[in-house]
């Protein structure tokens, strides 16, 4: 897992916790499975769309690459 990835994930299970949010709620939000979004946070799947729906649910302040 890059560096970044690393950041993310941290990031969105810090702010899950911090808001009483479960993972399995997000992915509701999303229409996506656990399972995918799983991958998606671990950075096992490229889903830079998805990343920015996190992102902005959220409300994360985390850099992502250009054209992401």
């Amino acid at each position: 897992m890059s560096v970044e990835h690393q950041r993310f994930a941290v990031a969105v299970y810090a702010k899950l916790k911090a808001i009483n949010m479960k993972q399995s709620d997000l992915a509701k939000m999303l229409d996506i499975s656990d399972a995918y979004l799983s991958d998606i946070i671990n950075g096992k799947r490229d889903a830079s769309k998805i990343r920015k729906t996190i992102i902005k649910i959220l409300e994360l302040n985390v850099e992502t690459k250009e054209g992401e």
